[in-house]
């Protein structure tokens, strides 16, 4: 797989980005040269995004949360809204599932994402526990949790949001670094009523670099879904970002 690291880039350069990937992906899906996927990694300036059921935001709450100063976006991934800013590390993997998906799960698979939700959440539960010791957790909602410091309760630190075309992904997982969190309180994020959001900062007590945490997600990538990853050419990343 191609790791492309496209640094801080605005929300909307980065899905054409990832529209162009999936193209190339979808066209290897009917060529004799097979293809991994691209794993792109990026860190937005502040962005609210919607999934599917955008109608449920209306223009007003629209043009309140562009009022803070961030972007507003309406995608066709999972989910509700969130947030994505300066200290998040976003990954957007895209895959041609079909490569990926163990034989046992394999029909399961191709009747919905529930074994690619599932690998993205392990990837960083394995990731949390052994780079530092976290234990976090799954819950009814997607995504993964941790325990908040001083509070009585789980907290999200990586929400996902995918989507599928064709056995192809994109979107992907946002992991809160050092993320501002007070951009959260504008929002119910993820649609969830009472849930808190933390980063890692918040649990560790120091501050967490998104690069330092990239490279660790890269790692972790890798294992999780049997596969190796090597830097993308300088003319291939030349290209995914040619007239954006």
């Amino acid at each position: 797989m191609d790791v492309i690291k496209l640094g801080r880039m605005s929300y909307c350069k980065a899905l054409k980005v990832q529209e162009r990937l999936v193209a190339r992906t979808k066209a290897c899906q009917s060529s004799s040269s097979p293809t991994c996927g691209s794993l792109v990694l990026v860190e937005h300036p502040p962005v609210y995004t919607t999934g599917l059921r955008s109608k449920v935001y209306s223009r007003a709450d629209e043009e309140r949360l562009l009022a803070l100063g961030a972007d507003f976006v309406r995608t066709n991934r999972g989910g509700l809204i969130t947030f994505h800013g300066p200290g998040q590390l976003v990954a957007y993997p895209v895959l041609d599932l079909r490569q990926f998906v163990p034989e046992q799960s394999r029909r399961k698979a191709m009747l919905g994402m529930k074994w690619y939700v599932s690998s993205l959440e392990e990837c960083v539960l394995q990731l949390l526990a052994r780079q530092w010791g976290l234990q976090g957790h799954r819950s009814p909602h997607t995504g993964v949790w941790l325990d908040t410091r001083g509070q009585h309760r789980t907290s999200k630190v990586c929400a996902i949001g995918v989507h599928s075309s064709d056995m192809v992904t994109s979107h992907g997982l946002a992991l809160n670094c050092s993320t501002d969190l007070a951009w959260f309180g504008q929002i119910v994020p993820c649609g969830i009523q009472g849930a808190g959001v933390t980063s890692l900062q918040e649990v560790l007590g120091r501050q967490v670099e998104v690069d330092e945490v990239g490279d660790k997600l890269v790692e972790q990538f890798q294992e999780t879904f049997d596969c190796c990853t090597s830097p993308v050419a300088d003319s291939v990343r030349e290209e995914l970002l040619e007239d954006l």
